[in-house]
């Protein structure tokens, strides 16, 4: 096992490459690049960084030179032989040759196009322009980069003895939430800390405690290298880019209407069993499923991630039984904000009713608060979003109004078309 907090303290002697894998990144990415590079492979769209928590400056905290060598470093990046033999031999879901050959053939000539980087008012305006296929590729990686550099400018001061107890206390905090979810009855969990983690090492340990801790109740992770290299599952299907994307490319209201069942019908195209799982909350979960063709009833599952979600499980069981389908063989996923308490409730609350999967974030792969000076190391909600399509602003309404983005002119047109009403604001913690 790697002394993370030897190689932390080792870090202010040279340059230690954060990412060093385009498949260091999360598998619901690499499905959707194959089904944009299926569908829309021209498009042109904008991704730009968002810093949802403002109090945290993270233009003041980290150096400009060395964000800007880690991004570089990025765009040397190409599959190596291992990787492009893992993606085009591997089993994911059940099924062989997930990926395609076409896709696979562009996928291992890629380099990431450019970033643009300024800084304004303590803040990085951190952006990517280009194709879809490509620009979707910088998401997770750029997160990475900016959280362990935050993380790396924190603990820069630190002796390593100091480190070494961090750790160690940081260690200690996550066995004990692994020790309260054992006991769960049927437990069936995954990390999803990819983008937002304290260091790439860590989620590695985090991943090694839960395999250890929960045995079979952990079901793999999101981080392709992780799960390569430990010979874990992949877990991931699609995200809010797809329909966002899609409502910013639609010519009127009709069609901004129908892009969100647009963007399944093409996931089903490709994908089945597992795969078909609704995020329906990109525009509001209940006007959604209000809406949807009844040919979405019949997909496995619904993943919840914005919101209450018992509110949002209570909706969806409802939806299905509504629609002659059985909720007891339909699969919920959790993936809001998740810690070990909010766990354990919404599985008391819906085991046996629902089959249930919790995807584990931010507070698994970065949960340090309480083991600093001033909390500063305190996970913080930073996000990189798909904000242009051919020049369209793009919008996301969400379950919490906190969490919506786009201009406010369409902010109020895609809340009057998509039947959006009173909602409840909620914090956003990550």
């Amino acid at each position: 096992m790697v002394d993370i907090a030897t190689r932390v303290y080792n870090h202010r002697w040279k340059m230690d490459p954060i990412v060093r894998s385009l498949i260091d990144t999360d598998f619901y990415k690499l499905l959707m690049c194959q089904s944009v590079f299926r569908n829309k492979p021209d498009t042109q769209v904008t991704f730009s960084l968002i810093n949802r928590s403002k109090s945290v400056r993270l233009a003041e905290l980290v150096d400009e030179g060395e964000l800007r060598e880690q991004l570089d470093h990025i765009r040397s990046l190409s599959l190596t032989r291992g990787e492009s033999t893992w993606l085009r031999g591997n089993t994911f879901y059940g099924k062989r040759q997930m990926f395609t050959p076409e896709f696979m053939e562009w996928f291992e000539a890629l380099r990431l196009p450019p970033y643009h980087l300024e800084t304004r008012d303590g803040q990085y305006e951190l952006t990517f322009e280009g194709a879809w296929p490509e620009v979707m590729l910088w998401e997770i990686p750029a997160l990475a980069v900016l959280m362990e550099l935050r993380a790396r400018a924190v603990l820069g001061d630190m002796k390593k003895f100091e480190l070494q107890v961090l750790y160690a206390r940081a260690m200690t905090k996550l066995w004990e939430k692994v020790e309260r979810l054992r006991p769960l009855d049927g437990l069936r969990i995954a990390d999803f800390g990819t983008r937002r983690r304290h260091s790439f090492l860590w989620q590695d340990w985090c991943v090694q405690a839960m395999r250890e801790g929960l045995g079979k109740g952990f079901v793999g992770t999101s981080n392709c290298l992780i799960a390569k290299n430990r010979d874990l599952e992949a877990i991931g299907t699609n995200a809010h880019e797809l329909p966002m994307i899609y409502a910013a490319l639609a010519q009127d209201d009709a069609e901004l209407a129908e892009a969100p069942y647009k963007v399944l019908a093409d996931w089903q195209d490709e994908h089945s069993g597992n795969l078909r799982i609704i995020l329906p909350d990109t525009y509001g979960t209940e006007g959604f499923l209000r809406n949807a063709p009844d040919w979405l009833a019949g997909w496995t599952g619904i993943r919840i991630d914005s919101g209450d979600p018992a509110t949002g499980a209570e909706v969806a069981i409802r939806w299905w039984q509504d629609r002659g389908e059985d909720p007891r063989e339909k699969l919920i996923i959790f993936s809001d904000g998740l810690d070990e308490e909010k766990i354990i409730d919404l599985h008391r609350q819906f085991h046996g009713r629902v089959k249930l999967s919790f995807g584990w974030g931010t507070l698994l792969t970065n949960d340090f608060r309480g083991l600093t000076t001033g909390d500063a190391l305190a996970p913080f909600s930073l996000v990189c979003k798909a904000v242009a399509a051919e020049g369209r602003p793009t919008v996301k309404l969400s379950d919490n109004p906190r969490k919506a983005m786009g201009p406010e002119d369409e902010i109020a047109r895609y809340k009057r078309v998509f039947g959006v009403g009173e909602q409840e604001a909620m914090e956003v913690v990550v």
